[in-house]
């Protein structure tokens, strides 16, 4: 096999995560909880996690500041995965999610990241087209922090264009909104995009019930311009990707849901991991499916394991739609 294409991720929000369970979540007397598990997180932080755990080298970009950064840092390299740091206006914020043991139920609490001058959020684009190689892949992961563009993604692009490098976006709110409605300039257009199905369904103004519903959102949003390839996750069912011209499904696997905390994280590390190997798109898919798949079979803010992951690729059945 070749070797893989450079990937480099970029979290410009991340978080240290804390992790715990109660016997129960109300309001009111003193909960106790068991001993937190933390982890470092944020969208391209978890993405280049899975890449790492998968076997691939893979380089992180992430905006840190202060002892919550440093430790976020420490626990990422303790993970083996080459990390650059930028540094942050304020100290790395903290998510929290507790377990009630009662229900099963899980609360997520997500605190805003530190605010961005504008100056210094428009020399972004231009740090991560340094960073990244040229024919590698970037991927643009998890939320903006307060003072970013609405099209800060579309900068990022077009700053990769001139390297060659193919940039993979996972984000939401007024970013994903402008790629999905005002489709960027070539120059500027990003290789995939990648949304779940509730975001895709406010794009929409309507519910996409099935597959086909699905794919045609998808390839009407990638015959306009706003990727190359878009894939839309339909949460057990699996994940619908589109091209202008084709269009294909990954089932998830059968499995028991533990967590579903991690799962879009980890079918974007498999799918970018398995482009940067040279796989087709419709097996790229197939192997983020699986990741997906294998993460919510982990308890709290755990990721896939890679055991599980291989055991589940033929359970993600590809076919056309």
């Amino acid at each position: 096999m070749p070797h893989p294409a450079d990937i480099l991720t970029v979290t410009l929000n991340p978080a240290l995560d804390i992790a715990t369970a109660a016997d129960h979540v109300r309001p009111g007397p003193k909960l106790r909880c068991d001993p937190p598990a933390i982890d470092p997180g944020g969208g391209g932080v978890n993405v280049a996690r899975v890449i790492r755990r998968l076997g691939t080298p893979v380089r992180a970009l992430v905006a840190v500041a202060g002892p919550t950064g440093e430790r976020l840092v420490a626990l990422m390299r303790a993970e083996r995965v080459e990390t650059l740091t930028l540094e942050a206006p304020e100290e790395t914020r903290l998510g929290l999610a507790v377990t009630d043991r009662a229900t099963g139920g899980q609360y997520r609490f997500a605190f805003p990241g530190p605010a961005w001058t504008k100056r210094r959020a428009a020399a972004i684009p231009r740090i991560i087209a340094e960073a990244a190689q040229p024919g590698g892949f970037v991927v643009l992961s998890g939320s903006q922090p307060p003072g970013f563009a609405a099209d800060f993604p579309e900068r990022v692009a077009r700053a990769l264009a001139r390297g060659g490098a193919r940039l993979v976006i996972d984000t939401s709110g007024p970013a994903l909104a402008r790629l999905a409605e005002a489709p960027p300039a070539p120059a500027a257009r990003p290789y995939v995009l990648r949304m779940d199905s509730g975001e895709a369904e406010a794009l929409a103004g309507h519910p996409l019930p099935g597959r086909a519903d699905t794919a045609d959102f998808a390839q009407d949003l990638a015959r306009r311009g706003a990727a190359e390839i878009v894939v839309v996750a339909r949460g057990a069912d699996g994940s619908t990707l589109a091209t202008a011209t084709s269009r294909i499904h990954a089932a998830g696997a059968p499995v028991p849901v533990v967590s579903k905390v991690g799962a879009g994280d980890s079918f974007v590390g498999a799918f970018t991991r398995a482009l940067a190997r040279g796989a087709a798109p419709a097996r790229a898919l197939q192997e983020g499916s699986a990741a997906a798949s294998a993460a919510v079979t982990t308890p709290a803010t755990e990721l896939c394991r890679p055991r599980e992951v291989r055991r589940l690729i033929t359970a993600c059945a590809l076919c056309r739609v």
